[in-house]
């Protein structure tokens, strides 16, 4: 389901930077619209991927059809009165931007190409992706639950063995993850830089300037930090709060936000639009946080070996990795197509049981850590069995189900709310 939303947004994000051009409905689902440019661009998309042509009247109706059922899963959202908090829309959006940051190469490269900072496109891209989460929310619990008995699962089975092909090598891993910028001393250099900063201005240095030289938001540090009129809900809450609660040409202390810290100065407030200019001054890694992410790591990697304690209990004390440290770092089972090549290389040189060496992860071109990595279970190629990969079997069988499912219930959202295509 995330690569559903991140396509849709990858999408989405190709027409922030469309010309304004007189456009056509091709079709209205609910309130929301699907226009021709859209679907142009989902088209080509497509066509780029998998080499065919994009004017093959099969696969725009394919894509518009694909399109509208996207449209009715959030209308039925809106109708089932879905929330979405504001933590899982930036969960989100940190998600998409790190994979468009990854496909341009830099985040620089990527501002340049949309001629806008990271943040606005950050802004850009909050309403769609709310959008899209609310729509995966109601089918989400339309069919999360949905589970198969055992029956089912030996029946399918004993129908479709012949063609179930063979079961992958899989590797069950865990990690270990630090976070350099997690470090105290790290955090507390970009507060106190941010600080002095704040200080030079009040001694009468000029922001604008200081935002040129200093800011890491570079969208709008050429600018002088100026980020135009926004309402609210557009800005970090953290920033928004300070923000607001400013008088004209007043300037805030330093503010932290999950980008960083701000200073942040209200130029004019129109109603519940303000226009602000902020420096922004990143937390980033420096060698000697690398240094002593990866001494501690090693450190955790004997007290392992010694018998000190286990695996999981330095994970659930240390780990960065919040959502792996609470089930003891344990990332899951991964066939070998599912790692990447760093990481496959480490699992490889792995006896079942084994930690590995600190190495750097990439979590992409501008954000990184250290982690110690514990091949848990290696499970070689084989042909499936009921007996050995009855979890397997079942997942395919529990997807089989939702989709003739999803089927049915597709035609009964499309006989309740309006839609209609227009071409």
């Amino acid at each position: 389901m995330r690569k559903y939303i991140l396509a849709f947004s990858f999408l989405f994000l190709i027409n922030l930077n469309a010309q304004e051009v007189l456009d056509k409905i091709v079709a209205v689902v609910g309130d929301e619209i699907i226009l021709k440019s859209e679907l142009d661009y989902q088209a080509a998309y497509r066509a780029a991927q998998r080499n065919l042509n994009p004017n093959d009247e099969k696969i725009r109706r394919q894509i518009l059809n694909e399109e509208i059922e996207k449209k009715l899963l959030y209308a039925q959202a809106e109708l089932d009165s879905i929330e979405i908090s504001d933590e899982e829309v930036e969960g989100q959006l940190d998600y998409q931007l790190n994979y468009f940051t990854q496909q341009y190469g830099s985040q620089e490269r990527l501002e340049a190409a949309y001629g806008m900072s990271i943040e606005r496109i950050r802004r850009e891209l909050r309403d769609e992706t709310r959008k899209n989460l609310m729509a995966q929310t109601v089918q989400n619990q339309k069919f999360g639950m949905i589970d198969v008995s055992r029956k089912e699962v030996e029946d399918f089975y004993e129908t479709y063995q012949d063609s179930l092909g063979l079961i992958p090598e899989k590797f069950e891993i865990a990690h270990i993850f630090i976070n350099p910028k997690a470090n105290e001393r790290v955090t507390k250099k970009a507060k106190d830089f941010a600080q002095s900063l704040l200080d030079s201005i009040r001694a009468g240095s000029d922001f604008g300037k200081l935002a040129k030289s200093y800011s890491d938001d570079p969208g709008s540090a050429k600018l002088g930090g100026n980020l135009g009129f926004v309402k609210r809900g557009v800005f970090f809450p953290e920033f928004e709060s300070a923000a607001f609660a400013l008088q004209e040409n007043e300037i805030s202390e330093v503010i932290k936000s999950p980008v960083g810290f701000h200073i942040i100065q209200l130029l004019e407030r129109r109603g519940e639009s303000i226009n602000t200019r902020h420096i922004l001054i990143k937390i980033k890694n420096d060698d000697d946080a690398d240094l002593e992410s990866i001494t501690f790591l090693s450190d955790i990697r004997d007290s392992i070996q010694n018998g000190t304690n286990t695996f999981a209990y330095y994970a659930r004390k240390f780990s960065d990795d919040k959502e792996t440290a609470k089930f003891g770092g344990k990332l899951g089972k991964f066939e070998v197509g599912q790692l990447d090549k760093p990481l496959l290389d480490q699992v490889y040189k792995l006896k079942a049981g084994e930690v590995g060496f600190p190495k750097r992860l990439n979590l992409d071109n501008n954000e990184y850590g250290f982690h110690i990595v514990k091949l848990i279970n290696r499970t070689p190629e084989h042909l499936p069995s009921l007996e050995g990969d009855y979890e397997d079997i079942k997942r395919l069988v529990i997807f089989d189900k939702r989709q003739k499912l999803y089927v049915k219930w597709m035609e009964e959202l499309k006989s309740k709310i309006f839609w209609e295509i227009r071409i």
